[in-house]
């Protein structure tokens, strides 16, 4: 059977959280669960999240194949984890963990509308039960609103000759599949740029975005988590796009700072303390890209609670 999903620089994350037994650990993004079910077989305590009623079942199905016990597995946005700790009356907790790519099985699968490869309705909902789709943002959002979120979101340096032909083309009938867009875009764009890669790479991260919130809270969600962990305790965040990662670098930046007062000022006056150490950013292995190419653009950062 093939795997659900593969998950990314699995080694690193568990030297990083340095799990040990009946510690609790909070993986925000559970996907399949192959980062999750590392740390239950070394005998971690788990409480896991994730927006996607297909990880969710996947990964129970895959704890209760290998016999795990020790596990919570919430429904739930990574951005909500300080209130799901607090339902679940866990005041501390010794490690965090959250993998912001989309899951090789979210890819693969035509129905959910995440790749320009396979044909399939403009979806890409992380959570299918949430409103916003993909076919709204191609199909209702003005033009300058497509090209706003194609450069603000891709750096998609033909973000508005591509909003153009979109808002052509949907005078016509609705945009309604993923290869209509993704053709759409191909005659939208020079010759040249299709040899730097797939056309549509860049429009549909940018409208996925956009679909998910993902950059809203990202910070914010960042500092809950490194607040709600004991001294000594671990977060570990996985990035797959620049500014994803600038948002992580930022907050983790501040995060490891005491003061923060504008250079300017002989003394301090802010007195902000640092609440966590930096311990480092670390990319895959040679091997792990030989093996899995979809982990190249990956990074991994990590800091340690004070």
């Amino acid at each position: 059977m093939a795997e659900y999903h593969v998950p990314v620089m699995l080694n690193e994350v568990l030297d990083a959280l340095a799990v040990k037994e009946n510690g609790i650990y909070l993986d925000g993004t559970l996907g399949g669960g192959g980062h999750s079910s590392a740390i239950l077989s070394r005998g971690g305590k788990l409480i896991a999240l994730d927006r996607d009623d297909d990880a969710l079942a996947e990964a129970r199905a895959r704890f209760e194949r290998n016999g795990y016990d020790g596990y919570t597995i919430v429904k739930s946005n990574f951005k909500d984890a300080g209130r799901v700790l607090d339902e679940l009356k866990i005041d501390k907790i010794d490690g965090a963990l959250l993998d912001l790519g989309i899951s090789s099985h979210q890819i693969d699968e035509p129905s959910r509308g995440f790749s320009y490869r396979f044909d399939g309705a403009l979806d890409m909902r992380m959570g299918r039960d949430e409103s916003l789709t993909a076919y709204d943002v191609v199909n209702e959002y003005s033009e300058s609103e497509l090209a706003n979120i194609l450069y603000t979101y891709a750096e998609e340096k033909f973000s508005r000759k591509i909003a153009s032909a979109i808002v052509t083309a949907r005078k016509k009938a609705p945009i309604s599949s993923t290869l209509e867009l993704a053709d759409i875009i191909k005659k939208a764009t020079p010759e040249f740029y299709h040899r730097q890669g797939h056309p549509a790479k860049k429009t549909f991260q940018a409208i996925r975005i956009e679909v998910n919130g993902e950059l809203e809270g990202l910070a914010e969600a960042a500092n809950t988590l490194a607040e709600r962990l004991k001294s000594g305790g671990r977060l570990a965040i996985i990035t797959f796009h620049s500014l994803e990662d600038r948002i992580i670098k930022q907050a983790f930046k501040l995060l490891c700072t005491d003061c923060i007062c504008d250079k300017s000022i002989p003394i301090c006056v802010c007195g902000h303390k640092a609440l966590a150490k930096n311990i480092g950013k670390f990319k895959p292995s040679k091997q792990e890209l030989g093996e899995n190419s979809r982990s190249a653009s990956a990074t991994l950062r990590v800091i340690e609670k004070l």
